[in-house]
């Protein structure tokens, strides 16, 4: 896999395409898992302090044989180390656990946290002190980008958000357009709660691709970097296997009218 890359605000270079390593009862799998999607072609792995397995992530990348520049890495901070000292504590805990000297990519994880300002702050001095490529945040909405810009010195570079044709919100995604921040898609594949939904079915038949596959194109077309994760190698490469296709655009456009809020995670609207 030789996964198209998009250029970030700051002129790094970030694949389209990634695995995610959200596994909480999968954590004994995740070495694994990430050595196979290395073995495949992945060269973005998404991993986060909260998930508790960045030292698996470490493991599988030293087995992999990759040099560091080969590979892209994104953390994140954990909501209860959010505030400036804690935060800046939280990332050397977090590269000991990776055995790096720099991450690609440092998230605030969500806006939950009153420190979430001093946080980001921490993130603009670890970014000055060039131990992160690139800084963002995760799970945040027009009125959290809003707070933050109001006070930032470096725009975000990555905004992560839960990312699916059941929860497409075209608002957020031409908001960090406009601002210039990459939009990142987790849960790609609805954690396969939407995989027999017979409107997704009907289209993946059509091109010959599983539910999964046309779930990963989609958002792909949308230009925003995706993570479908997953422990299983034969479905890591079926995720991966969708560079040889594209939705036309009146199939793209339908899976665009699909939003039922259908999501995994929390609503980034209902946080204040």
């Amino acid at each position: 896999m030789n996964s198209p890359t998009v250029t970030l605000n700051n002129g790094v270079e970030m694949p389209l395409l990634g695995l995610g390593v959200y596994a909480p009862q999968h954590n004994n799998e995740v070495q694994q898992a990430v050595e196979d999607a290395l073995a495949l072609g992945c060269r973005l792995i998404d991993t986060a302090a909260g998930y508790g397995n960045e030292r698996e992530v470490a493991r599988a990348i030293a087995a992999s044989g990759l040099s560091r520049n080969e590979l892209f890495i994104t953390t994140k901070v954990k909501n209860e180390d959010q505030g400036y000292e804690s935060t800046r504590r939280a990332f050397d805990r977090s590269l000991a656990l990776l055995q790096l000297d720099t991450v690609d990519l440092y998230l605030i994880h969500w806006p939950t946290s009153p420190h979430r300002l001093d946080t980001w702050r921490a993130l603009e001095s670890l970014y000055a002190e060039r131990r992160i490529r690139a800084i963002g945040v995760s799970n945040y909405y027009q009125s959290h980008l809003h707070e933050l810009l109001a006070i930032a010195t470096i725009t975000p570079a990555v905004n992560q958000v839960e990312f699916s044709p059941y929860c497409y919100r075209p608002d957020v995604l031409t908001f960090c357009r406009e601002k210039g921040i990459q939009l990142e898609g987790y849960a790609p594949l609805v954690r396969g709660m939407k995989q027999n939904d017979p409107k997704l079915m009907a289209i993946a038949e059509k091109y010959g691709k599983s539910s999964y596959q046309v779930l990963v194109r989609w958002s792909l077309q949308h230009n925003v970097v995706t993570i479908p994760k997953s422990v299983k190698k034969e479905r890591i490469q079926s995720n991966f296997d969708v560079l040889d296709f594209e939705l036309a655009t009146d199939d793209f456009e339908t899976m665009n009218t699909w939003y039922d809020n259908t999501r995994i995670a929390d609503d980034p609207s209902d946080l204040a």
